[in-house]
């Protein structure tokens, strides 16, 4: 009755988890949730040619501020090789089309982007670690800046390392990069794709962690072999982008105040990652490791000893408290205890009770 790759469909667990967080008192560390209160009210004149269908590749003004913006950055980025996406979901979508089938080696990170791995095996991909093996994979997909799920930023040398590999192997390098904007210090945040001249890329961005996620608008750029293919792939299955939601960010993105919304978000961001690892060193000090993010909305934990965390997570829900399972994000076999916390919804007084939540139940696990 159904395609066989139906038979590998999982369902996500962070949309798993994410349908309890509205539950009054919830405290949740879960998805990558944005501050409410730093979400943005908009009130603008709305004209009939919103409401009309439009391009595939979406709105011609919103390409256009993409692409100049990428140019910025270093990446060979013109308007006619933007796309924008019904969110960055949709972009990894439309590539896992393009170059996954059953058995297809992919590089991808250990732990990495649990989205990108469910939409990944459902084409049939077969998992290799990109530090190691891809030079072998047809594509290679990273997350080097502020990285889902250990925040972790790549180095000037290993971006250098990767476009290499990838120049000299022909794999495809896809660069998911939602997070760069949201940086606490000064790290190398140069795209890899922006050192690949000549190279098969797709560099792939999105509006959700710095304007509104409600909206669903993403953007991806590619070299010019793969854009043609990625845009026939969209035209089948999405006619196009709200037009509406483009609209609202193209206003957005281009009003005076834009650069100040960056510098005050990724400032609000700052102080709540210092508050979130205050509070870590008081009720997790002697139960796990981690490293503090230099920009993203995560902390990765690493439990000094080993448990399945998402043995912890019923328990951690019936408290009011959610949390990523850090398993999940592997694409073979888990590593066992490891733990995502997202630090950027919850306030200062709900995280820290929160954290005293899970810090309880972990130690009831130990003993």
């Amino acid at each position: 009755m159904f395609s066989q790759r139906i038979d590998g469909l999982q369902p996500s667990p962070i949309r798993a988890v994410l349908g309890v967080i509205d539950r009054p008192g919830m405290v949740s560390f879960a998805g990558g949730l944005p501050a409410t209160q730093m979400l943005p009210e908009w009130s603008g004149s709305l004209t009939q040619d919103v409401m009309q269908y439009g391009p595939s590749e979406g709105d011609p003004d919103l390409r256009a501020v993409v692409a100049d913006r990428l140019r910025g950055m270093g990446v060979d980025a013109p308007p006619d090789r933007v796309m924008i996406l019904s969110g960055s979901q949709q972009g990894i979508d439309l590539v896992a089309k393009l170059v996954i089938d059953a058995g297809t080696r992919t590089a991808v990170e250990f732990p990495t982007y649990l989205a990108a791995l469910q939409v990944f095996r459902f084409y049939g991909a077969r998992f290799v670690d990109v530090g190691t093996a891809a030079a072998a994979a047809a594509l290679a997909y990273v997350v080097p800046t502020f990285g889902n799920p250990t925040g972790r930023c790549a180095s000037a040398a290993e971006r250098d390392a990767l476009a290499r590999t990838c120049l000299a192997s022909g794999t495809i390098l896809f660069e998911d990069d939602p997070y760069r904007e949201l940086a606490y210090e000064t790290v190398d945040r140069r795209p890899i794709v922006a050192r690949m001249s000549g190279g098969s890329w797709i560099y792939q961005g999105s509006f959700s962690k710095t304007f509104a996620p409600g909206l669903r608008i993403g953007f991806l750029a590619a070299s010019d072999d793969l854009f043609a293919p990625l845009l026939m792939l969209k035209q089948a299955v999405d006619l196009h982008s709200s037009r509406l939601s483009q609209r609202i960010v193209h206003d957005a993105v281009t009003a005076p105040d834009w650069p100040a919304r960056l510098s005050a978000l990724a400032a609000f961001y700052r102080t709540r990652r210092d508050c979130f690892g205050r509070q870590l060193h008081r009720h997790f000090s002697d139960l796990a490791d981690w490293d503090e993010p230099s920009g993203g909305l995560f902390f990765w934990l690493r439990l000094k000893r080993e448990i399945d965390t998402r043995t912890l997570l019923d328990e951690a829900i019936a408290c009011g408290v959610a949390f990523m399972p850090g398993e999940a994000f592997y694409p073979n076999a888990p590593v066992l205890g490891t733990m995502r916390l997202n630090f950027s919804h919850a306030d200062a007084g709900d995280a820290d009770r929160g954290l005293a939540v899970l810090a309880d139940l972990i130690r009831e696990h130990r003993r």
